[in-house]
């Protein structure tokens, strides 16, 4: 096309999910109590993390941090996605696409980090108790938070800044649900090279030096483990790390899934799937694994919820 016959796109069309008509109401309900579930989830960890005192330590300032993270990261994406399951106009404007993305990606980055200063975390219990409130100290945890959302800020705005910086024009129809990086590239007019390489390179390190900090922790604690000479000390041990081992699995698993596969392998319909995992179904299953998997947090429930009760009467 010629550039005088280009015409600069001012929104995009996002197909959703599914573009059968007839999906898209049972698909509404689908994601709506997903959605609800993450909220209720995630909102649960807040409070009792909040108001229980002996949930006052710093695993639980970071399993803090990361249930904020998690209904974060569900909440923009998933009421856009779930009012475009009921209209037939399924817009989001230029600048609120760009939003979408950002805050995408600072939340997604900030999760990356956060998993990982979890993990560490349990290494310094398991492998230096004595140590545990001098090592993870208030100002320590302070530290890692910071550097998780300054991590986090940059990425987001280096990589939403290149994303945007290439022209789009004639098309704009994502063939997604919300605006993420490879839909969006693949409708630019202009050269896509620049930010391709910025979302490889900055999805490539942050996993690579969060990951290797998981990995690290996690051999050191099967270490430590192995060493306990009791079956019931070795237990208790593994079950202080059940519930973040699931959540990292599954999370990193996706996320490698998705970002390292090389571009001429990408199918959009398949990332697809993979973002809905990531962005709606992660965010639901972190609560019920740190509630489920987790005796102090499921003890910390049971005491809100007697003491409610006992209130109510």
């Amino acid at each position: 096309m010629a550039p005088g016959n280009q015409t600069r796109v001012t929104e995009f069309i996002l197909v959703g999910v599914s573009d059968h008509p007839d999906l898209q109401t049972p698909l509404f309900f689908v994601f709506l109590v997903i959605y609800g579930l993450t909220v209720a989830g995630n909102l649960g960890i807040i409070t009792l993390s909040s108001v229980d005192s002996r949930l006052q330590i710093p695993m639980y300032f970071f399993l803090w941090h990361l249930a904020v993270i998690n209904l974060g990261n569900s909440t923009v994406i998933a009421p856009k996605m779930l009012v475009n399951f009921l209209v037939s106009k399924k817009t989001i404007s230029y600048c609120g696409c760009a939003a979408q993305l950002g805050g995408f990606l600072v939340l997604i980055v900030a999760e990356i980090f956060m998993l990982a200063a979890m993990a560490y975390d349990r290494y310094v219990a398991i492998c230096n108790p004595l140590l545990y409130m001098v090592v993870v100290s208030p100002q320590i945890c302070l530290l890692l938070m910071s550097l998780t959302y300054l991590c986090s800020l940059t990425t987001a705005l280096t990589v939403s800044s290149c994303v945007f910086s290439v022209s789009y024009c004639s098309s704009n129809v994502i063939n997604h649900f919300s605006c993420d990086n490879f839909p969006l590239l693949a409708l630019s007019c202009s050269d896509t090279y620049i930010p391709e390489t910025a979302v490889f390179t900055f999805s490539g390190t942050n996993l690579f030096f969060s990951m290797i900090i998981v990995l690290i922790s996690y051999f050191n604690i099967a270490l430590a483990i192995l060493r306990i000479l009791s079956s019931e000390g070795r237990q208790k041990a593994f079950s202080t790390c059940a519930s973040h081992i699931m959540a990292v699995t599954v999370f990193y698993g996706t996320l490698l899934f998705m970002y390292l596969q090389p571009r001429t392998n990408h199918s959009l319909d398949t990332d697809k799937m993979a973002s809905v995992f990531y962005t709606l179904v992660i965010p639901m299953l972190n609560p019920l694994i740190y509630i489920l998997r987790n005796k102090a947090v499921k003890d910390a429930l049971k005491r809100f919820l007697i003491s409610h009760a006992s209130c109510s009467n």
